[in-house]
């Protein structure tokens, strides 16, 4: 069987002196698969997330992400792992203002090393595919909302993570844009991409991810493979150009 994506086992995390954040959480996911987080406010899906992407550390049990073990490393091993591993989606983009659109997906491969005329080739090649290459040259703010989330989903894919994890990234958005960024997620978890959506959003559980986790107070309550009989997305557009892009 293939080895997992993320592998947490028996992961508890405190801060100060309240109740865990996360307690004795054991999780695996698979490649190919699209997993929403869903759970209250304070029930540990941020924390997740976090241990995940190598931003905390666990206070026991082990984190280990396609084959790294995540809370071992050093800060500086930290920021590697995360330019080889992880592509980030949030709720409010997190793009820099003061930079173009394209400067702003070129900058996770000038941090990794790549070759200037590499890096501002692919971001070429995932703005066209994204569907928002007439932006290049002009400033996030300037865009509407979904525009810049799909600037911020090209930025994630610049390095080709095998594991792109999304924190509300409707959240912010209008229902329309919020649908354009579900029917994209779709269709990249449709062609490979590993993904994990933390959500309060239920439409955007059920229409882009193939498996559902619920948090309550810190533990895993459910945990449920997508309904096969509910709404699908497009797997043969967006995704698939990506996709025969990355693999020039």
């Amino acid at each position: 069987m293939t080895a997992p994506v993320i592998e947490l086992c028996d992961v508890s995390r405190r801060y100060d002196d309240g109740p865990p954040a996360l307690h004795d959480v054991s999780l695996t996911v698979r490649p190919g698969e699209a997993v929403a987080v869903l759970g209250p406010s304070g029930s540990g899906k941020s924390t997740l997330l976090n241990l995940v992407a190598g931003l905390d550390r666990p206070d026991t049990g082990t984190v280990t992400v396609d084959g790294v073990r995540v809370d071992g490393l050093g800060e500086a091993a930290s920021a590697r792992y995360r330019r080889a591993k992880i592509g980030m989606v949030f709720q409010f983009f997190n793009l820099l203002d003061d930079l173009t659109v394209a400067d702003n997906v070129v900058l996770p491969a000038q941090l990794a090393g790549m070759a200037r005329g590499e890096a501002s080739r692919r971001a070429a090649e995932l703005l066209e595919v994204l569907g928002v290459d007439r932006h290049a040259g002009a400033y996030p703010g300037r865009l509407s909302g979904g525009e810049r989330q799909r600037v911020a989903v090209a930025r994630a894919l610049m390095n080709r993570p095998p594991l792109l994890l999304a924190d509300e990234p409707t959240g912010a958005l209008d229902t329309a844009s919020g649908e354009d960024v579900s029917q994209l997620l779709t269709e990249l978890n449709a062609d490979g991409q590993t993904i994990v959506v933390v959500t309060h959003d239920l439409a955007l559980a059920r229409s882009c991810t193939t498996r559902t986790i619920q948090l309550v107070d810190g533990r895993i309550t459910a945990d449920r493979a997508a309904d096969p009989t509910g709404p699908t997305g497009p797997t043969d557009s967006t995704a698939g150009a990506v996709a025969a892009e990355s693999a020039r």
